[in-house]
């Protein structure tokens, strides 16, 4: 797991520039839901391709509910273990799925998905959310996005 400090393993200056960006950006601010939307708009900005991204936040041990995003409106409430999101909740990985219409039991909140990044959130141990990343485009992620999500998830861990 990466931490917050460590851009070392990072293969490309763009994501280390968009966590230095968060940090800074964060800094000072102690609300999670001002730094969810604030973290939500800045990965926005930041991919193309993309047609929504943002936060599902637990809600009790078996759920995750609907956090701030940039997208179309989304489910609102997947259970831990279904779909993209709860699969990476439950398991506390960070999964890749090229195309999710092959992904067993995916849940469609919009129709236009073909591809898909989830990155547990992940703060003294615990689960506490997922970032949610999905794109018009087949195989749109890969595993630099996954290392440089993860560390961008460390970083917005600081500050939750």
């Amino acid at each position: 797991m990466f931490t917050a400090t460590d851009y070392s393993d990072i293969p490309t200056e763009k994501y280390t520039q968009l966590s230095k960006q968060l940090d800074a950006l964060l800094t000072g601010e102690t609300n999670k839901y001002a730094n969810l939307s604030n973290a939500s708009a800045l990965l926005n900005q930041f991919f193309d391709r993309i047609n929504w991204v943002g936060f599902y936040l637990m809600d009790g041990e078996n759920e995750l509910v609907l956090g701030p995003f940039q997208g179309l409106p989304a489910c609102i409430r997947i259970p831990l273990g279904k779909g993209v999101c709860g699969t990476s909740a439950s398991k506390g990985e960070s999964i890749i799925v090229p195309d999710v219409n092959a992904f067993p039991g995916h849940i469609a909140c919009d129709s236009a998905s073909r591809s898909e990044i989830v990155i547990p959130l992940l703060k003294d141990g615990n689960v506490i959310g997922v970032l949610d990343v999905d794109s018009p485009a087949y195989d749109r992620f890969d595993e630099e996005d996954q290392r440089g999500l993860e560390n961008f998830a460390a970083v917005l861990i600081k500050h939750l």
